[in-house]
């Protein structure tokens, strides 16, 4: 019975889809780690994504309960690393707090013999 509770149990994703001032990506990346690194409770996973060739990039973080989003946003060392980020944007990002709906994660497929695996 607990997988069909943990099966009704939805993750939630914070998403930033933003752009940085030319060349500040790398610096935005490092601060983003120190932030990322702080979170604890409610914490499932972040993703930093960079389009290639450009400072412009999607953060995806993904926790157990909008609450535990909050509290974390609130902390004074989230605050401080986020001082630190602003002004390193080129513009303000644009941001939003989505349930994850469908996951899928790929079947453990058997190699036939003589393959390398």
């Amino acid at each position: 019975m607990s997988d069909f509770h943990d099966f009704l149990r939805r993750q939630f994703a914070h998403v930033a889809i933003g752009e940085f001032k030319p060349g500040k990506f790398t610096e935005a990346q490092q601060l983003y780690e120190q932030a990322v690194s702080s979170y604890g409770h409610g914490f499932k996973a972040a993703y930093l994504l960079q389009e290639p060739g450009t400072d412009r990039g999607i953060s995806i973080i993904f926790w157990e309960s909008a609450d535990d989003m909050d509290s974390h946003q609130t902390q004074a060392r989230h605050q401080e690393i986020l001082k630190k980020m602003a002004p390193l944007f080129a513009h303000s990002p644009d941001t939003g707090f989505y349930d994850l709906v469908y996951e899928r994660h790929p079947d453990s497929v058997a190699q036939p013999e003589g393959l390398p695996v």
